[in-house]
C-alpha cells in the first residue's frame, strides 16, 4: 500500500450552488430596509456587498448574476422612491454596475488562473507517477507499504526516491536522497530511480547495481541555473536492500544513508553500516562501493527504510522526531498501518510543515 500526502496542502473546499442563497438573501434583505427606511437614507451602495462575497466561493458566472441581482435591485429602489417624490442619483446604478463588472473581470481572471494550477498539479502528478511509481503491496513472501511527504506545500515531487523490483532469489529495494531540492534533485532523482528500475533484474549483485546506480547519479551534465558543469553537486545518499525468499536474512549496502530500523519483538535494532560507504554519484573519489551485509529477518519482523526527512524534523522547540523511540512505543502491526501511524504521528509532530522531504518504506516478512 503506499500513501502519499504533501505537508501544509490543504483540502480544497468546493462550495454547492446553495450558497448563492446568501448573497440573493443579502440583496432582499438590503432593499427592503432601504425602502422600509425612506428616501431619507439610501442603502443601495450596500448592494455591492453580495457580489463581492460571491466572488469568494463562486465562479464569474454566478458572479455576473450576483452582480445583474444588485443591480435590479438597486434600479428598483431609485424607481420607487423617485415615484415618491425623492431626487435620487442615477450615479449609484452606474457605479454599482462599473463596480460589478470589474469584480466580474478578476473572478474571470483569477478563474483562469485556477484551471492553469489545476492543469500543472495534473502534469506534477503524472511526473510524480513516472518517478515515485506505486510500490506492489506484496513481493513473494514480503508485505510492503510506503509514504512520501513534501515539504513545500502545494509540491507534487521532490528528490527524495524509493522503488521496488522482484528479482529471482526474492526482493531488491532501494531508498535515497538526493542533495539538495527545486529541479536538478528532481532530475537526479529520477535518473537514479530509472536506473534502479532497469538495472535491478540484470546485475546479480548489490555492490554491481550500486556501482551502476553510482554512474547514473553522476550523469547529471550540467547545473540546471547556470549551466556550468559541476558535477560535485549531485550525489545521492541511498539504502539498498535484497530479501532472499528462503532464507530469514536481510543483505544491505548502505552509501551514506541512515541506517535502517528493523522491529523484531519487542526491539527496535538500528542495522547500521561497519563499513561505511560514499554516496551515490561520488563513488569515483574512492574505489570502496560499500560492502555487503547482513541481518537476520525472519518471519513478523519487520524494516523500515527512511530518508534524514523524517528523523531531521524538528517540533517547535528545535527538537528531532524521536523515530526510534515512537517505534519502541507502539504495538507491532503490519506496514500498513506503520506508515498511516509514522504518517499522523509525524505530521502532528512538526504541526503539518516538514523541513525536508521525507520518504520511507515499511517490509515485514510473512513467512
Amino acid at each position: 500500500m503506499r500513501f502519499t500526502w504533501y505537508a501544509g496542502l490543504r483540502r480544497a473546499w468546493h462550495p454547492g450552488p446553495a450558497l448563492l442563497v446568501v448573497p440573493i438573501v443579502l440583496i432582499v434583505m438590503i432593499v427592503v430596509a432601504d425602502l422600509a427606511n425612506g428616501p431619507g437614507i439610501h442603502l443601495g451602495p450596500l448592494l455591492i456587498v453580495a457580489p463581492a462575497i460571491t466572488a469568494a466561493f463562486a465562479g464569474p458566472g454566478r458572479v455576473a448574476l450576483i452582480g445583474v441581482l444588485a443591480v435590479a435591485g438597486e434600479m428598483t429602489t431609485v424607481w420607487i422612491e423617485r415615484a415618491a417624490g425623492s431626487m435620487e442619483n442615477e450615479t449609484h446604478i452606474v457605479a454599482l454596475t462599473v463596480v460589478s463588472a470589474l469584480i466580474v473581470f478578476f473572478s474571470s481572471v483569477r478563474e483562469r488562473h485556477r484551471r492553469q494550477l489545476t492543469k500543472a498539479r495534473e502534469v506534477a502528478e503524472i511526473a510524480q507517477h513516472a518517478l515515485m511509481r506505486p510500490l506492489p503491496e506484496r513481493i513473494g513472501p514480503l508485505r510492503i507499504a510506503s509514504l512520501y511527504l513534501t515539504a513545500e506545500q502545494e509540491a507534487r515531487i521532490g528528490g527524495d526516491l524509493y522503488a521496488a523490483a522482484r528479482i529471482r532469489s526474492g526482493a531488491r529495494l532501494i531508498v535515497g536522497d538526493v542533495r539538495g531540492n527545486g529541479l536538478a534533485a528532481i532530475d537526479t532523482s529520477a535518473l537514479v530511480a530509472g536506473a534502479f528500475r532497469a538495472a535491478a533484474h540484470q546485475q546479480p549483485a548489490l555492490p554491481e547495481l550500486l556501482d551502476f546506480l553510482d554512474n547514473a547519479a553522476n550523469f547529471e551534465p550540467t547545473k540546471l541555473d547556470t549551466g556550468v558543469p559541476d558535477p560535485e553537486e549531485c550525489f545521492v545518499t541511498a539504502v539498498a536492500v535484497d530479501i532472499p525468499d528462503d532464507k530469514p536474512v536481510v543483505h544491505i549496502v548502505n552509501r551514506g544513508h541512515p541506517a535502517p530500523l528493523m522491529l523484531s519483538g519487542d526491539r527496535v535494532i538500528e542495522l547500521a553500516a561497519r563499513e561505511p560507504a560514499l554516496p551515490l554519484g561520488l563513488g569515483g573519489l574512492a574505489r570502496i562501493g560499500g560492502k555487503v551485509e547482513s541481518f537476520p529477518f525472519g518471519p513478523g519482523d519487520l524494516l523500515l527504510l527512511y530518508t534524514d526527512g523524517l528523523i531531521e524534523a524538528r517540533d517547535a522547540g528545535g527538537r528531532f522526531y524521536p523515530l526510534a523511540e515512537r517505534l519502541a512505543s507502539w504495538p507491532r502491526t503490519d506496514p500498513a498501518d506503520l506508515i498511516a501511524r509514522l504518517r499522523d504521528d509525524l505530521l502532528a509532530y512538526v504541526a503539518g510543515r516538514l523541513g525536508d522531504d521525507a520518504a520511507m518504506m515499511a517490509i515485514q516478512r510473512c513467512a
